[in-house]
């Protein structure tokens, strides 16, 4: 009886054993979490430069080439698609996405909904005119009677929207899609300042040969840049968070901002 029922003990195992579900199991990083065997990584891909399409239609960027060398170190697969920046949040609450890497303000709003790694750039959104025309802007209240722009959904936006009497003192306040048609606005008179972030604003006049100028105007209070998980997802962002500690430590990081930037920008 004892061999019996030994023989049938066994049995059991291995038809339990062989029950496992199709999908390749995730991997492990030696700890007690696994990592995924893909991340998917959602994105604005007109943001340069932190990550937009580029000559040959691959999407590229600075918080790209982050996350890039991120997933290297997880030894994770890595996907990024191009998402309605107005429904983030959706996009990361339906699992169509993991995580949103891509210059994104650490905010209360979003805190409610969305988990945060640390803060790992500053950002502050500042004024751009045209070349040569400055309208005597020197600080935010100067905006006043123009026609001022930004990009729908952005901080700026928040920030605006939030002062109903700057706001109100605008002569006209649109928002746009994208930087792109923003810039191309305000080359063509449509607006008379665009506000915006600033890495993103340097970046775009340096491909635009001299049209437009950036004022040392603050608009708002500086916000900080974080890597955004699902709200419960709190494995995955710690994970993320370690070798991107390790990406600032060992100076990887940095070498990034300094080859998208010309200057070290991480938070140490």
């Amino acid at each position: 009886m004892k061999k019996i029922f030994v023989a049938a003990l066994l049995l059991v195992t291995m038809v339990f054993a062989g029950c496992g579900g199709g999908n390749t199991p995730a991997k492990t990083d030696g700890g007690d979490n696994k990592v995924p065997e893909k991340i998917t990584i959602g994105l604005d891909d007109e943001y340069a430069p932190m990550g937009f399409k580029d000559e040959q239609n691959q999407i590229v960027g600075f918080d790209v080439d982050l996350a890039k060398e991120a997933a290297k170190r997880l030894g994770t697969e890595v996907e990024f698609k191009a998402i309605d920046w107005n429904s983030k949040e959706a996009e990361l609450k339906s699992g169509r996405i993991d995580i949103i890497w891509n210059g994104l303000d650490i905010t209360p709003e979003r805190q409610e909904n969305m988990l945060f790694s640390k803060p790992y750039m500053d950002n502050r959104q500042i004024v751009f005119v045209k070349a040569g025309n400055d309208q005597g802007i020197a600080k935010e209240a100067d905006l006043a009677g123009k026609g001022v722009g930004t990009q729908a959904g952005s901080t700026a936006e928040a920030y605006i929207d939030s002062q109903a009497e700057l706001k109100g003192s605008f002569r006209e306040f649109k928002t746009y899609g994208d930087y792109v048609s923003a810039f191309m606005d305000l080359e063509n008179g449509r607006i008379d300042a665009l506000v915006c972030d600033e890495i993103v604003g340097r970046y775009a006049m340096s491909k635009q040969d001299g049209k437009f100028d950036a004022l040392d105007v603050t608009v708002g209070p500086v916000s900080e840049f974080g890597i955004a998980f699902r709200k419960d997802d709190t494995a995955l962002r710690d994970k993320v968070q370690g070798v991107f500690d390790e990406m600032v430590k060992d100076g990887a990081a940095g070498k990034i901002s300094e080859q998208w930037f010309k200057a070290d920008l991480i938070k140490k």
